[in-house]
């Protein structure tokens, strides 16, 4: 489903400092795996996954997505990419403060449709993830792992084939992180690929595949016994 081949990520500072994050990253992520990718921070994970994501492009090699060369694609097909077939996960959760859950999670729909009346969606979305009693809750009457819920059900409510997760646990306490944790766990169980990024060992081993990055290169590949 996911095929690095040779990438390379380079970002210039002050016009003439080149700083080189990636450096010839070759990776392949099969349909149904879930795979986290750990390295502390300032390693390149986070740029990698935002170039898995098509948030990014990489300055050198070349990306397969389900087959086809993301390079070549333009802007509207790579936004349609992003909508439908990949599901976002971030580490401070994106909501809308103003928002209900019902209104955060309903979001993409309206992007990608047009279509306002899709709550029977939404609200089913939000019982998969056990907010079946905080439909009309705002950000700032929900605890951090029922925010996170949320922005997991906003990742879900277009259906993606793909996860992918950003430090998804990084502002949540154990026994939250346990939960969304066990929330990816039954997504994959599903067929969903998920893919994390963490520093956190304990979250990576959660995973069936741990990928090990250290100053912008692949150092190890493992998968983990369950």
């Amino acid at each position: 489903m996911i095929e690095l081949k040779n990438i390379t990520k380079t970002y210039k500072k002050d016009n003439s400092l080149e700083v080189n994050v990636l450096k010839g990253v070759s990776l392949e992520i099969k349909k149904g795996e879930f795979v986290a990718i750990m390295a502390p921070s300032g390693m390149g994970k986070s740029t990698l996954m935002n170039i898995i994501g098509c948030l990014d492009k990489p300055t050198g090699g070349t990306y397969f997505l389900d087959g086809t060369e993301v390079d070549k694609l333009n802007d509207d097909e790579l936004s349609h990419i992003r909508n439908k077939k990949i599901g976002f996960i971030f580490q401070s959760f994106n909501l809308l403060p103003v928002s209900t859950s019902l209104e955060n999670v309903e979001l993409p729909l309206i992007y990608s449709s047009g279509n306002v009346d899709l709550k029977h969606r939404v609200k089913s979305v939000l019982e998969s993830v056990g907010l079946a009693d905080r439909l009309h809750y705002r950000p700032s009457e929900l605890s951090g792992g029922q925010q996170q819920r949320v922005a997991i059900a906003r990742a879900l409510v277009n259906d993606p084939a793909i996860i992918l997760a950003d430090e998804p646990t990084g502002n949540l306490d154990t026994t939250s992180s346990e939960e969304i944790m066990a929330i990816f766990k039954k997504l994959n169980q599903e067929g969903r690929t998920i893919v994390i990024v963490t520093h956190e060992p304990d979250i990576a081993r959660q995973a069936k595949r741990t990928i090990n990055m250290k100053d912008g290169k692949i150092i190890s590949d493992v998968v983990i016994p369950q």
